[in-house]
């Protein structure tokens, strides 16, 4: 028998300035479906998470919407804290990265790798935005990518090549806040000297604690040779100050992953458990992080590193995944398909979503794309069709036949046993993140058990009540099977597995339940565990997003055109033309453009309509301009739109632009002999 396994899980850290959304949820269901198991298999199986809450966007966030930094991770850190837990992700504590207990451990790995020597003060030259008077923080800059050449990247990592650099490699950097050039000025940083660890680094990765694939790219950074990392940001800047450091801060990506730390702190604290069983050098517990593959970098270099550094164990293991994509599509908030986690569960069983999820998930870093066609086939035909079918068809039968009473011994012991055969298997892809091979197995057994019912039609036999201990056989045979399935899928359907132990009269299953029948004993009355999906239903999860994205006073971003529909969405109704003749289009002369913090696609214009005065409006055109370049130019303007209120402010207008979207949009020129004012006909 294997031994008892002691087990700490994390998965990665949402930020907190929006929603959580079906990108994260992939993460945050990998990662229970997998706890789940190791609990269900009898291991003491821990998972704490935290709301990553420091850094510029939160304080600017903040700042554009009235509030505090610490108003607004509260507020976050509620609306999370609900979406996780009615997704039925079993944390033991969420905390925040705000914490007393983070700020407490920030401090003490920081001096422990100071003393040590890991920790370096160089003075640096660093972008400045002299506009907005601060220093930029790398995600705060954006240029051409020094590695591959793609425009658009921030200044610490492309999104396309995964080159790792700093704002000062950046080919054309433009600040984010005030869309100008940044400058450079001196500032003292503090750097822990990451390249000391090369050779300790390339010996964790060879004792398997990542997959191959991401093996292959880390070998990638170290050809390239790992560069020390600067843990230190100037004010202004939201986080925790660094000790003996007036206005230098820790940055983020220092203090975010010391945030699972300080949330199993408040674990320990609250159930008695040791931190120091998990965490000290040497420890035989075992230490798991389930991350995307976008932060590779920072968890199988940078932490493992600091943890190594600070005289604490490093992870046994770090478990990437890649990114969910709507209908093949990259979840967009102009196309509809940015779906958070709320508006699912506004409509659609959690289990549903964990059971599709995980019926795609392999032990690999490929990314996921969710069909709303195939979600809606595949949870009918396996879920309904093929799982729930079983119980239903058999408990019905058991009642009428037996008076609920199951048979005292199996009519085919030898399938039974076939079936529990597989649970060793089963296991192993759990264990190894094969989910899509558990769900093969289970679903293949399904058939088998829908297959033998199927062969011998209970439903005929039943007619005649003198086939009653038979029918009692047979439906008690199909029950087990119902029962063995639904205890392999527990950790995917906790919500399901309950009520159907339940329904059977047993506390809640551990996975050696499995091998062992239940006969002889009364169930309770069957009640429904699934209902059929419905397409249009589904379809709803991309077109109300898609109606609120359109609504907002832009060009269509990323469409063809003003009014273009989104994928997925219902072409709008047709409109007549006196309809049309109620639209006030008039030409505007764009007085001024800004940008706005915390908005990633809109930029604020003041536009001159001439009689008809001057406004304000917002813009999706931030991909197609330089707002320098704005000024002067003419536009075509929605004039009698009634204004709508953002969180950014009041619109009083929508701009028309053509174009195929993203930075290709198209505004008047000045010398089109348009005035301000026009009427467009």
């Amino acid at each position: 028998m294997k031994p008892h396994r002691r087990i700490l899980v994390t998965s990665a850290l949402p930020y907190a300035n929006g929603p959580i959304h079906l990108g994260y949820l992939l993460e945050a269901i990998q990662t229970d479906i997998w706890v789940r198991f190791q609990r269900l298999r009898g291991n003491e199986c821990l998972y704490v998470c935290a709301d990553d809450t420091h850094g510029t966007p939160i304080m600017l966030k903040a700042q554009a919407e009235g509030i505090s930094p610490e108003q607004l991770i509260e507020q976050v850190n509620v609306e999370h804290r609900r979406d996780l837990a009615d997704m039925l992700i079993s944390l033991d504590n969420f905390g925040s990265t705000h914490s007393a207990e983070n700020k407490v451990l920030c401090e003490r790995l920081y001096i422990a790798l100071r003393e040590a020597g890991h920790i370096e003060r160089r003075t640096i030259r660093q972008a400045y935005d002299a506009v907005a008077n601060m220093f930029l923080p790398d995600r705060y800059v954006k240029g051409t990518c020094p590695n591959c050449a793609t425009p658009g990247q921030y200044g610490d990592s492309c999104e396309a090549c995964g080159a790792t650099y700093t704002p000062a490699d950046l080919k054309d950097p433009i600040s984010v806040v005030s869309g100008t050039r940044p400058i450079e000025r001196e500032s003292e940083h503090y750097f822990f000297r990451l390249s000391k660890f090369d050779a300790d680094l390339r010996s964790w990765i060879t004792e398997g604690a990542v997959q191959e694939s991401v093996a292959r790219k880390l070998e990638e950074w170290f050809s390239q040779g790992l560069r020390d990392w600067d843990i230190s940001r100037d004010a202004p800047y939201f986080g925790f100050e660094i000790p003996g450091a007036p206005g230098k801060y820790f940055y983020v990506w220092f203090d975010a992953p010391i945030g699972y730390l300080a949330s199993f702190t408040q674990l320990c604290e609250r159930i008695g458990v040791r931190f120091d069983d998990f965490f000290a050098a040497g420890a035989s517990t075992e230490l798991h992080h389930f991350i995307g593959k976008d932060i590779l970098y920072f968890h199988t270099l940078f932490w493992p590193a600091v943890l190594q550094g600070a005289g604490l164990r490093r992870p046994t293991a770090v478990h990437a995944h890649g990114f969910v994509t709507i209908n093949g599509q990259k979840m967009s908030k102009s196309r509809g398909t940015f779906i958070t986690a709320r508006r699912y569960l506004d409509s659609f069983s959690p289990e549903y979503l964990r059971y599709y999820f995980a019926a795609k998930l392999g032990p690999g870093i490929e990314d996921l794309d969710m069909n709303l066609e195939e979600f809606t086939a595949r949870l009918n035909s396996d879920i309904v069709g093929k799982l729930v079918n079983i119980a239903s068809r058999c408990a019905g039968f058991i009642s009428k036949s037996s008076g609920g009473k199951l048979a005292a011994s199996l009519a085919d012991r030898d399938l039974f046993a076939a079936f529990t055969a597989r649970a060793e298997q089963i296991g192993a892809a759990y264990e190894s993140l094969d989910y899509a091979g558990a769900i093969r197995e289970i679903m293949a057994l399904a058939d088998r058990a829908n297959q033998y019912i199927d062969q011998r039609k209970p439903w005929m036999l039943a007619k005649n009540s003198e086939n009653a201990a038979e029918v009692q056989a047979i439906c008690t045979q199909g029950l087990n099977f119902f029962r063995t399935l639904m205890i392999y899928l527990s950790p995917v359907l906790p919500v399901m597995a309950a009520k159907s132990a339940l329904f059977f009269g047993e506390a809640p299953w551990c996975w050696s339940t499995a091998g062992t029948p239940l006969l002889g004993t009364t169930i309770q009355p069957y009640e429904a565990l699934a209902s059929r999906l419905d397409m249009k239903a589904v379809a709803g999860l991309i077109e109300p997003a898609a109606a609120e994205i359109a609504a907002p006073v832009t060009a269509a971003p990323r469409a063809a055109a003003p009014g273009a529909v989104a994928p997925g969405a219902a072409a709008p109704a047709m409109i007549s033309i006196e309809d049309f003749a109620r639209i006030d289009l008039r030409v505007a002369k764009i007085l001024s453009a800004e940008l706005i913090p915390g908005a990633d696609k809109l930029l604020k214009l003041r536009v001159d309509l001439g009689e008809q005065g001057e406004r304000d409006l917002f813009a999706g055109i931030r991909a197609a301009y330089d707002p320098a370049n704005l000024v002067g130019r003419l536009t075509v303007v929605v004039a009698n739109l009634q204004p709508r209120k953002m969180r950014f402010g009041t619109s009083a207008g929508m701009v028309l632009a053509a174009g195929p979207g993203g930075k290709d949009i198209f505004l008047l020129s000045p010398d089109s002999g348009a005035a301000p004012g026009m009427r467009v006909k």
